[in-house]
């Protein structure tokens, strides 16, 4: 698969935005990028008052299944991974090339106020405590998994959840006492969560593409999506919300 990171540069010195761009935009998208990329289709739609966007937010994995078995109607995907990107690609289901438009790192997230006093990976394998993370097939899952084994930590999770919002809300309702999630999504719970950093030299750095599909309904709309997204504007909001720009 062709990650065309170099692309960004063609984008964000521009607004990404077109007064002819009309018409429904659907986009599938991660589940981390629930709240960000609403305000990054409310902003879409103020400039372009002719596009309506409709979002699909779920586990990158069944995103793409329902893509590449299901022929939903997507016209634009955004995986949290590049290899459920690689899945779209290989069965020749992607209209443009994937072009990497933020990256993310781990987080440890727990109650507020800390109370199992979680100080870092390590305590994770604790008998005591009830760890969460994501299937293994959903991104946040497989990065879980890479970070126990950077770490040197065998950690066998409580219950293994479909997406990272599931993770969250477990935590912050007393379900469990610590999950790994990504850092903009401790961020997203605001009051409701803590984090607890994990080192660079352990982390994971999850990279989000983002690509037309073959079959798009509206091509037009969605590259002027995928480019405003891109912009100065859109990589503004995803700064905002505590994304990291692509490696």
């Amino acid at each position: 698969m062709l990650i065309a990171t170099a692309a960004l540069g063609a984008f964000v010195s521009c607004g990404g935005d077109d007064d002819d761009t009309s018409g429904d935009v659907t986009v599938f998208a991660a589940a981390s990028l629930t709240d960000v990329f609403t305000e990054i289709g409310d902003a879409f739609t103020t400039a372009n008052p002719d596009a309506e966007v409709t979002f699909n937010f779920a586990a990158s994995s069944e995103l793409v299944t329902q893509i590449n078995e299901g022929g939903a109607p997507a016209d634009v995907f955004a995986p949290a991974d590049q290899s459920n990107m690689t899945k779209l690609t290989d069965a020749g289901n992607n209209g443009s090339d994937p072009v990497v438009f933020a990256t993310n790192l781990l987080e440890i997230i727990v109650e507020p106020g800390n109370p199992r006093g979680i100080t870092g990976v390590a305590d994770l394998a604790s008998d005591d405590l009830i760890v969460i993370t994501c299937a293994p097939v959903v991104p946040c899952g497989k990065y879980a998994q890479q970070l126990f084994q950077n770490a040197g930590v065998k950690v066998t999770p409580d219950s293994l959840e479909e997406n990272v919002k599931a993770v969250v809300t477990k935590v912050t309702v007393g379900e469990a006492d610590a999950g790994i999630v990504y850092k903009t999504d401790v961020t997203g719970a605001g009051e409701r969560a803590e984090g607890v950093d994990i080192p660079v030299d352990v982390n994971v750095l999850a990279a989000y593409p983002i690509a037309i599909t073959k079959d798009a309904s509206n091509a037009e709309a969605a590259q002027a999506f995928v480019d405003f997204v891109l912009s100065q504007q859109g990589q503004k909001i995803l700064d905002a919300y505590g994304f990291l720009p692509p490696d």
